[in-house]
């Protein structure tokens, strides 16, 4: 009975407590603040950071929340007068003071803008900036964190990091260097320089001079999107995205250093904002005498990003760079017994992009950009001991206007293009050619759920040369699963685009004799499909990636015999046709750990099966169908490892490649004998780099390097010996900005 009683009480305790609780809840006189953000293609945003503080208190409370996955999130304060804050590192953040009453629900949906400059934003995959959780397309992103940290001078070293990137270059610091992705030829890749194209026309770029003077971020790209950039973008685009100022009390960032190889280099950085007007500028000076005959090395850059916003939805920019530089090419040293070295041969590169651009919006839906660009390339071969001097010439110049349209689950963008290109590729020869190209292109973005974004686009390009193509893209991304627990989000991805490629100038303009150019020729096709799946664990502090792709290569050019010509090496003519094709299939895997506050470990692993499926009988055998494709590696691989311990950094970084397709390009194959050197392999090699720096307090740091710290014997092009051990001190000085 006493333990019925007792039983009784305590249920009615309890159902007493509750009500009492439930009661006090729902007359609660806290204000609720709720709504939903998006991004200006009405994707929702997720893992915004918001907090509402009192304004008049100092070092008051701060209520925190965040949205969800579908950009809704819900805010409960007590009434007062708050200062809102919305965060998330891929967008600009926003900021609001709202007067809060007892017991009130308010609402307040935002439309956030994409922050270009964000690590996490894709602005090169897509018509317009977006996050790079909404992109089908594989991605790499270098942030300015990455370029400081491994303390890299040009553009190549990073790149040959990166996933399903692999590099060649003809010699050490300055040597001719040209970039394969996913397997595609050096001039399967468009390069952009702020939206402006510098590759050759038809060609390749020239990677050999690239400094990373202010440069903010670094996109690569992964598959065939002409869809978006016409032609050469066949399998990747890599694009340069520079620094833009945003701070009222200038940023100055001024360094110097030296060692290895009779090496120097110096260089400034100022950027700031000064009313609506940004600007940032960059300049630096390297040189070094290399560690050979005849191998010293010169470069002078600068690098300029400056804007005027006439209002927040109305803008106006200028990104311009320039590079020259002096190096000497001795040819293949590795070879001097039968190839003695040149001392005195030389390649003079000066290379200068820009881009004007007014990017404007007429209405909450539409925005508008229009873009004048303008790409020059002057290259000086020299011999003197011969008297011979070269002097190839190239410009390619236009502009772009495109338009989208946003809506609340997605958007759509048309535009068009159009370009001329100029080029003189032999002062000897006279020949001057000219071509032009137009094109109009679709693109479109569709969200029909939250976990699940599709694209398609197509552009019709027509060229003087080979006349109208029509190359397609699409893609899908879905979220399979959202998470902060052990097991987080996971996403996968689908893409497939077809690329073209024009022909070079010499291809269709040549005047020699010997190899006359063909204007008959059609362009270079390519057929690319990337799937793959991207796995976060513990609230994103590891990340596994995994894609497959499946590239095929048709209609390449290639010569074969022509007509008898007794003025001709061999005795014919050799003439351009469209012979070749090839494929390349493989898989990028990508890892990053963050192991603590302090430590994070990246790691990457392509595994790149290239094939000849068919190319001219007179091939040499090692280009013979079945063959892998040249100075393309079946197997490589990363690891980066960083360690920021209070004023201390240190970074290690490993690059592994296995062996490679490559040849000496002098032997003589007559069936299957071989006369000469006969090398058709480069062996594979692992390289080891140092990087650390020490903050010395009051923007003072010193820093040192050391790369290729094993002192490993290598080549990345059969017969140039690769730099051994270099190392370099220096003294940076970096007065940060302030608004």
């Amino acid at each position: 009975m006493k333990t019925t009683l007792l039983r009784t009480a305590f249920l009615s305790f309890v159902v007493s407590a509750v009500s009492t609780t439930l009661q006090a809840q729902n007359n609660s006189n806290d204000a609720h603040l709720s709504g939903k953000l998006t991004d200006l293609s009405g994707y929702g945003v997720g893992n915004v950071k918001i907090t509402a503080q009192l304004e008049s208190t100092k070092n008051a409370q701060v209520w925190p929340a965040a949205s969800g996955p579908d950009g809704a999130y819900l805010l409960t304060v007590p009434p007062g007068r708050y200062h809102i804050h919305f965060q998330q590192p891929s967008f600009v953040t926003r900021d609001f003071v709202l007067d809060l009453s007892a017991a009130e629900n308010r609402s307040l949906d935002l439309r956030l803008e994409i922050q270009r400059v964000s690590e996490n934003v894709v602005v090169t995959a897509n018509a317009q900036p977006l996050d790079l959780e909404h992109t089908p397309a594989p991605v790499d992103l270098i942030g300015r964190q990455e370029i400081e940290q491994r303390q890299a001078v040009s553009l190549p070293d990073l790149l040959v990091t990166q996933t399903g990137v692999s590099l060649a270059r003809t010699g050490t610091i300055g040597g001719f260097a040209t970039i394969f992705v996913d397997g595609g030829n050096s001039s399967f890749t468009k390069v952009l320089m702020d939206g402006t194209p510098v590759n050759l026309p038809g060609g390749d770029f020239l990677f050999s001079n690239l400094t990373v003077d202010n440069v903010d971020k670094v996109e690569i790209v992964h598959g065939a999107e002409s869809a978006l950039y016409g032609s050469d973008a066949m399998s990747g685009v890599i694009q340069i995205v520079s620094h833009q100022g945003s701070t009222r009390i200038p940023e100055i960032n001024l360094f110097a250093d030296g060692c290895g190889f009779s090496s120097a280099r110096g260089g400034a950085q100022i950027s700031g904002l000064l009313n609506k007007f940004d600007y940032s500028a960059a300049g630096s000076y390297f040189h070094t005498d290399g560690q050979g005959i005849n191998d010293a090395f010169l470069n002078r850059s600068f690098a300029g990003n400056f804007g005027y916003s006439f209002s927040d939805s109305n803008q106006l920019r200028l990104a311009v760079r320039s590079t020259a530089s002096y190096a000497g090419t001795p040819g293949q040293v590795l070879f001097a017994a039968i190839f003695p070295p040149d001392p005195t041969a030389f390649d003079d590169e000066r290379q200068l992009s820009g881009n004007l651009s007014w990017t404007f919006k007429t209405g909450s839906h539409w925005v508008h950009r229009i873009s004048g660009m303008e790409a020059r390339f002057v290259d000086t071969n020299g011999f003197p001991d011969f008297n011979f001097f070269e002097i190839a010439q190239f410009n390619r110049a236009g502009f772009l206007e495109q338009s989208t349209y946003s809506f609340r689950q997605g958007a759509v963008t048309a535009g068009y293009q159009y370009e001329v290109e100029n080029a003189d590729p032999n002062n000897l020869s006279g020949l001057h050619a000219r071509r032009n190209n137009q094109a109009g292109f679709l693109d479109a973005r569709w969200q029909p759920i939250s976990r699940l974004t599709l694209t398609a686009g197509a552009r019709a390009e027509e060229n003087t040369n080979f006349g109208t193509r029509v190359v397609p893209r699409v893609g899908a991304i879905y979220a399979l699963r959202y998470s902060q627990g052990l097991l987080g989000d996971t996403r996968a991805r689908i893409s497939y685009g077809q690329g073209i490629e024009e022909p070079t100038i010499f291809e269709s303009f040549d005047a020699d004799p010997c190899n006359p150019g063909n204007p008959n020729l059609r362009p270079e096709r390519s057929h690319t499909v990337n799937a793959g799946i991207d796995q976060y664990f513990s609230a994103d502090r590891f990340r596994i990636s995994a894609t497959f792709f499946a590239n095929e290569f048709r209609d390449l050019i290639d010569q074969q015999q022509g007509p008898a010509n007794s003025m001709c090496n061999g005795g014919h003519e050799m003439l351009f046709f469209n012979i070749d094709a090839a494929r390349a299939r493989g898989l990028n895997w990508s890892g990053e750990a963050h192991l603590n506050h302090w430590l994070v470990l990246k790691g990457n692993y392509s595994y790149d099966n290239t094939r000849v499926l068919k190319t001219v009988a007179t091939a040499r055998p090692f280009e013979q169908a079945g063959n892998h494709l040249l100075r393309r590696p079946v197997n490589s691989g990363n690891l980066w490892l960083n360690a920021t311990f209070r004023r201390v950094n240190f970074n290690l970084a490993g690059y592994f490649t296995g062996v490679r397709t490559d040849s000496d390009f002098d032997s003589i194959f007559t069936g299957n004998v071989c006369t000469g050197l006969c090398i058709t392999r480069n062996p594979g090699y692992a390289r080891f780099d140092l990087a650390t720096s020490y903050n010395f307090g009051r923007g003072l740091s010193f820093y040192g390097r050391v790369t290729n710290l094993l002192d490993k014997q290598y080549q990345e092009a059969i017969g140039f010996p690769a730099l051994g051990r270099d190392y370099r001190l220096g003294l940076n000085y970096r007065f940060t900005g302030r608004n």
